[in-house]
């Protein structure tokens, strides 16, 4: 989510395995009946409290990590948003914070690789916008 040239960034309750606070974008799951982008409009809304406009879709992280003694694989898709409408106040349960930040502070300050990446595609594709 991108409103001017500040992204929109989150600290979840829940820890990286390593019990360190992680800084990142808003993600969840696809419930049934939903498309990707309808399943990331409704996540963004739930985990930050504000509503977008689709600008384009970003690409794929995909990862692994342990957890309680499992591998866990992820695949997640990122999407582009312009801000629309709403508060970060009204943040659901699942976040312990939500604040906007400078894209190309984001783009070092992002706890994963893989998000920094979508920053910079994030990025890249609002400077060709212009």
């Amino acid at each position: 989510m991108v409103r001017g040239q500040q992204a929109l960034v989150i600290v979840p309750t829940r820890r990286a395995v390593d019990g360190s606070q992680v800084l990142g974008l808003p993600k969840g799951h696809i419930d049934p009946g939903e498309s990707a982008e309808q399943a990331a409009l409704r996540e963004v809304r739930e985990e930050t409290g504000v509503t977008g406009e689709l600008l384009e879709r970003l690409g794929t992280v995909r990862y692994h990590y342990r957890r309680d003694g499992h591998t866990v694989s992820k695949s997640v898709l990122f999407f582009l948003f312009a801000y629309r409408s709403g508060d970060i106040a009204d943040h659901d349960h699942e976040v312990q914070e939500v604040r906007w930040m400078g894209l190309e502070e984001a783009q070092t300050a992002l706890t994963y690789d893989g998000e920094r990446e979508m920053m910079r595609r994030a990025l890249a594709f609002l400077l060709k916008s212009r």
